[in-house]
């Protein structure tokens, strides 16, 4: 099985569109550092993480390399740092990063990265979604920033554009 493991930022997105699911069935399982855990035990339902830590599929593990997360800290927030160093350090076949300036750090170092609008593209992809556009409209409700050349293009690939 790939390891894949993921930020803050689309574990939340995905769970804010009842799509926290989406994550298992396209990846099996997902491997979050201690800081993303943090940092999600508080937003999303607590019952729905500590299922998905039950079930083996979202697993918490930390980086090992200390020195390297607090170097990265300097211009990126803990999660972002301690899930491209613990990318590295596995090393994971995908990094899931909404956030530009650690989406553009990761693929320097080398990571594959790709952020919520991917993984439901994924989804329809494998047949999981049936249509991304209200995905993407109740993400906007819920403060996801995305510019509408993005929101088109992600429409197109979905084959979805008017």
């Amino acid at each position: 099985m790939p390891n894949t493991v993921s930020n803050t930022g689309p574990i939340l997105a995905l769970a804010h569109i009842e799509q926290f699911e989406l994550l298992r069935k396209l990846f099996g399982a997902i491997i979050i550092p201690p800081s993303v855990r943090n940092e999600i035990k508080d937003s999303v339902s607590l019952a729905a993480l500590n299922q998905a830590i039950a079930a083996n599929w979202l697993t918490v593990q930390a980086a090992q390399d200390a020195l390297a997360v607090q170097l990265l800290k300097e211009e990126l927030d803990a999660g972002e740092s301690e899930a491209i160093i613990l990318s590295k350090e596995l090393p994971a076949d995908l990094v899931l990063i909404d956030e530009r300036a650690a989406t553009r750090k990761a693929r320097s170092l080398g990571l594959r990265v790709i952020g919520t609008l991917g993984v439901l593209l994924m989804g329809k992809q494998a047949g999981h979604i049936t249509a991304v556009r209200p995905l993407l409209d109740h993400l906007l409700t819920f403060g996801f920033r995305m510019s509408t050349d993005l929101y088109e293009q992600v429409l197109k690939d979905a084959n979805e554009s008017e």
